[in-house]
């Protein structure tokens, strides 16, 4: 047979193949094929996450791990009491960690004496928080309680500007992004949201363009706050409000600055970039002052690792303005799909990028909230994949390790199988991917992190009374042999 003769031949077959297939998807049970409604041309891998994962530590003994896990779940965690205040001890398998909220709590507590203070709260996130989706809900919570208006900071540009609601945004084409997902070393050092923007304004004006969404607490625009970095040359910025231009000079001398655009509360307004493009630009704040602000710094394909490559001296100019009460960090939709269940290298990884947390943003609290459930076909039927469990637990060990509040999201919204539900219920709320929450799922989660939360801060608030009552605190001891110690070797052990 010769080779044109053959080409031709297999050719003919793997299109009958192809029809074949066509053909019997028509007919056969939906769920055996996952409809994922995610753009993939605007899906991004960090690059850190690749890494990590060509290094996975194979050689680990997956008994041995499968052994520590067995005895850390039956150990007791007991916590030494922290300005007199200490929660009840818990297990690994319940761990939520309030204990290493209490800073946070204690700044909600002086909110709700006085209304004129403020709480911030930085969520980062991976395609789960896109377009503001969870986020907005945790953020509407906690305003309906404690008050604030606004949608905190938000980037120049993002992929999922258009999807977001809660703001509307618009801009040029010519602006040049970097971000922490596939850049090592920036040209200026990342903002606070993991990006850095240019105006690329030498043809054609650079511009963005903000209007306040429907949502509520976040349908205006408050105090609207530009955020640049340092840079040798000046530029000028052209603020359009109504039938208004305000001229404005960018003076970037210092790491991280800032220009208020005006004060007060406005709908919507453009800013056009002039003779800017070589100022590092990161994005607009919106919040009116007091009550508590959630900024969301979502980012598809990020599985938090990034985080570690900030610059500490920039993220801590930035909180000297934005003065930060917790993070939370939301990841690991995109650490599931690479065949492994040792996350010892994420673990390690994480731990590392929280560490860089706390060196950014002294005396912050910290959350980590783990994998949602996610479904995978197995013999033809859709079930919880077997790799959430493991990502879970490896979160979870991070969280306990580096004295990190944690939400376990997996057995929050039901557990095993629980994907499955969300996404055939109706109404459903969740998507045909068996991964991402719809609206409707997203506004269901980000009820459920505010109430895990919002438990946390009533038990707070009755452990701070007895101590104010004078009470006295349990006295610190040292734990018994079968209790775990929270010091920071206590999970690998």
């Amino acid at each position: 047979m010769n080779t044109k003769s053959y080409f031709f031949q297999s050719f003919a077959i793997v299109a009958l193949a192809f029809v074949a297939f066509i053909g019997f998807k028509q007919i056969l049970p939906d769920k055996i094929f996952s409809d994922s409604k995610v753009d993939s041309k605007n899906v991004l891998i960090d690059s850190l996450l690749l890494e990590s994962v060509a290094k996975d530590s194979l050689s680990t003994d997956g008994d041995s791990i499968a052994e520590s896990e067995r005895k850390l779940g039956q150990e007791k965690i007991v916590y030494d009491a922290s300005e007199g205040i200490e929660f009840p001890s818990e297990t690994f398998d319940n761990y939520k960690g309030f204990q290493y909220l209490i800073s946070f709590y204690e700044k909600l507590y002086q909110l709700e004496q006085n209304p004129q203070r403020h709480v911030r709260i930085a969520y980062y996130g991976d395609s789960m928080t896109d377009g503001d989706l969870i986020v907005q809900d945790v953020r509407m919570n906690y305003q309906e309680r404690f008050g604030g208006n606004g949608v905190g900071f938000v980037s120049i540009i993002s992929e999922s500007s258009a999807s977001r609601g809660s703001v509307k945004t618009l801009f040029s084409k010519n602006w040049k992004t970097q971000s922490y997902l596939n850049v090592k070393r920036p040209t200026s050092p990342f903002g606070v949201n993991g990006h850095v923007f240019f105006a690329n304004d030498k043809v054609n004006t650079t511009w963005v363009q903000y209007e306040a969404g429907p949502n509520k607490y976040s349908t205006t625009l408050d105090n609207p706050t530009l955020f640049y970095g340092r840079s040798s040359k000046k530029g000028n910025e052209n603020f359009i409000i109504g039938k208004d231009t305000l001229r404005k000079n960018l003076s970037p001398n210092n790491l991280v600055n800032s220009l208020k655009v005006t004060s007060g509360s406005i709908k919507s307004f453009k800013a056009n970039f002039i003779h800017a493009d070589s100022i590092p630009i990161y994005g607009f704040n919106f919040d009116n002052g007091t009550g508590v602000h959630v900024d969301n710094f979502s980012q598809r394909g990020n599985s938090g690792l990034p985080i570690s490559m900030f610059d500490a001296s920039v993220m801590q100019a930035f909180n000297n303005n934005l003065k930060y009460d917790l993070i939370i960090l939301h990841y690991g939709t995109n650490v599931l799909n690479y065949g492994t269940k040792n996350y010892f290298w994420y673990e390690k990884g994480m731990t590392k990028t929280v560490n860089k947390i706390k060196e950014s943003f002294p005396g912050v609290s910290i959350l980590i909230v783990s994998t949602a459930d996610k479904s995978t076909k197995y013999d033809l039927e859709m079930k919880t994949d077997s790799a959430v469990v493991p990502l879970m637990k490896a979160q979870k060990k991070y969280a306990l390790e580096t004295e990190s509040g944690f939400v376990n999201l997996y057995t929050l919204m039901g557990g095993d199988g629980s994907m499955v539900k969300w996404v055939d219920e109706s109404p459903a709320k969740a998507n045909k991917d068996y991964t991402h929450f719809n609206q409707r799922g997203a506004k269901a989660i980000g009820n459920l992190l505010y109430s895990q939360l919002n438990k946390g801060y009533e038990q707070y608030k009755v452990l701070r009374e007895k101590r104010e009552t004078g009470v006295k605190p349990k006295a610190i001891r040292k734990p018994k042999a079968d209790s775990v110690s929270v010091k920071k070797d206590s999970v690998n052990e």
